[in-house]
Formats: C-alpha cells, sequence, structure tokens
C-alpha cells in the first residue's frame, strides 16, 4: 500500500472489532463514556430477544445479526449498518458468534434535534416527499462513515478527550449518515411538520403510554392528520398498524415483568393494559410460541447462555 492510500475497510472493520474487544470483555452491552454508544459481546448464536429499538445507528464490527420488524426481515454484518428513525418494537437475533470469534457491534443513540441541528448546518431542510418510508434501514457500509465511527471510537482509549471531541465527532457520524441516499427517509423525521415527524409524535406517545387504551382518532388530532393518513403513513414508519404496535410493546414488557419481576401472568396482563388474562394469555403465545408460564420456565433455564442485550 502506498503512502497516503485509504486502508481496505476489512482492516478498518478488525480495527473497530479490536477495539470493541478490548473495552467489552464479557457478553453483554455495556454503556461507555461517549454520550449514547454502548458496545455489546455474544459468545454465541442467541435467542430471538425482543426489545425497542431507540432512534440509533447500529454497525457489527464482527459476525452478523438479523432483526424482524412486523414481517419483514433485516439482516447485517460488517458490509453494512443499520438506522432506526423512531422508538421500534424489534426481535432481535446473532446468527454468527462463538467463543473464539464472538459478536462485537456498536449501538450510536441519537435525537431527532441532533439529526435537524446537521441537516440545518448543511442546508437540507425542505422536505422533499410527503411519505416518510420505514424507520428501520440497513445500508451498505461506506468509508466515510466508518472512518468517523472509528475516530468515535478510539476516544475511548484517551478518555480526557471525550468531553472535548465526542460532540463534533458524532456530528460528523449523523452527517455521513443522513448523506447516505438510502437514509433519506431519516431527513424526514427531523423536519418539523413533515408526516414522518408527525408519525414519530404518535410513536412517542404510544411508547409513553401503552397502557392506555387506544383512541387513533384522539392521537390523529393530536398530530393534525386524518385517522385514515395517520393509519396509513404510521404503517409505512413501523410495518405494521398502531394497535399491532401498542400490542408489541404490551407483550415485549409483561414478558420482562414476568422474567425478571417474577408476576403471575394475571398481574403482568393487568399492569401492561390487558382487561382479560386470558385475552393476554392467547396472544402472548402467538407472540412468543408458548403460554406465559411455560415460556417463562424454558427462559430461566436457558438464562445461563441466553443474552438479553
Amino acid at each position: 500500500m502506498q503512502m497516503g492510500e485509504p486502508r481496505p475497510r476489512t482492516e478498518r472493520s478488525k480495527e473497530l472489532a479490536g477495539i470493541i474487544g478490548r473495552f467489552v470483555r464479557e457478553d453483554g452491552t455495556h454503556e461507555m463514556e461517549i454520550p449514547g454508544l454502548s458496545l455489546i459481546r455474544t459468545s454465541q448464536i442467541s435467542e430471538r430477544v425482543h426489545s425497542v429499538y431507540e432512534p440509533s445507528l447500529c454497525i457489527v464490527a464482527q459476525g452478523s445479526k438479523v432483526v424482524m420488524l412486523g414481517e419483514e426481515s433485516y439482516r447485517y454484518d460488517p458490509s453494512s449498518y443499520l438506522t432506526a428513525s423512531v422508538h421500534l418494537p424489534i426481535t432481535g437475533q446473532v446468527l454468527e458468534a462463538s467463543p473464539e470469534a464472538p459478536y462485537l457491534s456498536l449501538q450510536l443513540r441519537f435525537n431527532m434535534g441532533q439529526v435537524l441541528e446537521v441537516l440545518r448546518s448543511s442546508g437540507e431542510t425542505k422536505r422533499r416527499k410527503p411519505s416518510p418510508g420505514r424507520g428501520l434501514v440497513v445500508s451498505r457500509m461506506n468509508d466515510a462513515l466508518l472512518d468517523a465511527v472509528l475516530r468515535l471510537v478510539r476516544l475511548l482509549d484517551t478518555p480526557q478527550d471525550i468531553p472535548v471531541l465526542a460532540e463534533s465527532i458524532i456530528r460528523e457520524v449523523i452527517y455521513r449518515v443522513v448523506q447516505d441516499e438510502q437514509n433519506a427517509a431519516i431527513k424526514q423525521f427531523a423536519l418539523i411538520g413533515s408526516h414522518a415527524q408527525r408519525i414519530s409524535k404518535v410513536v412517542e406517545r404510544l411508547n409513553r403510554e401503552f397502557t392506555q387504551p387506544l383512541r387513533v382518532e384522539e392521537l390523529a388530532e393530536e398530530v393534525r392528520m386524518s385517522a385514515s393518513s395517520l393509519y396509513q403513513y404510521f404503517k409505512e414508519v413501523t410495518g405494521m398498524s398502531p394497535i399491532q404496535y401498542q400490542k408489541q410493546l404490551r407483550l415485549q414488557e409483561a414478558r420482562r415483568l414476568l422474567i425478571t419481576e417474577g408476576m403471575e401472568a394475571a398481574e403482568a396482563a393487568f399492569q401492561v393494559g390487558y382487561e382479560s388474562p386470558s385475552h393476554f394469555s392467547r396472544e402472548y403465545a402467538r407472540k412468543f410460541g408458548l403460554p406465559p408460564g411455560r415460556d417463562i420456565r424454558q427462559l430461566r433455564k436457558a438464562l445461563g447462555g441466553w443474552n438479553p442485550t
């Protein structure tokens, strides 16, 4: 390689994996000193894990993962990256991992205020299309983004530099993401008054109030949309209807309560907003494959090797 010639992308991915591996020696999700940055390590192929993705950038340095949103699957590995523009209930599974070559990845959480600031700085604040697009996208990795992410994680070796340099590098990372044509939709979620930004407000409210009865007409009025438009655009963003979205949040929270709080199924059902324990059990079994009691017993048996992150 000649002087000044960029290193092959595989070498930079190996460097990223090396940094993650040095800072996370144990399996799990680990919060770093850099605001919004988490590093993830998994030493074996995981069970399907149900969680809610925040607006974030997810990059795999080693291994691969699949994320399911509704009926859609999104697979990514070191040659690609994933962006979530809104809170989305997903099912994730690590597909490639072993003790010798663990799955290593990072997640950088951001908010639409940060995206809007970048768009204003670059003069891109026009709403170009009424359609918001899907809130989850897998894109091909590019050199500019990978270089910016590498400079960000290298700050972990010089923590005294983080307060001074991290914010500007995060801005560059966000800039590289929104410049990618495949991420055109993410701009719409930051622009005040766009359909995407209105849907993001509905998503935020559902995440806060998922235990409450769902009234689509009330939500539509709040964001100044018709009920039919809200339904249409919400499904375009999340891959599911508002009621399906709420159901995912309720069931995931109920499962968490069952496994971590030791609640009985009926108690967990009422806690997340169900009025009928039998209705809850039927929907739980459709979602997770087993009724609550059997599912939790099976999960507890597998806890030694189960990575819930």
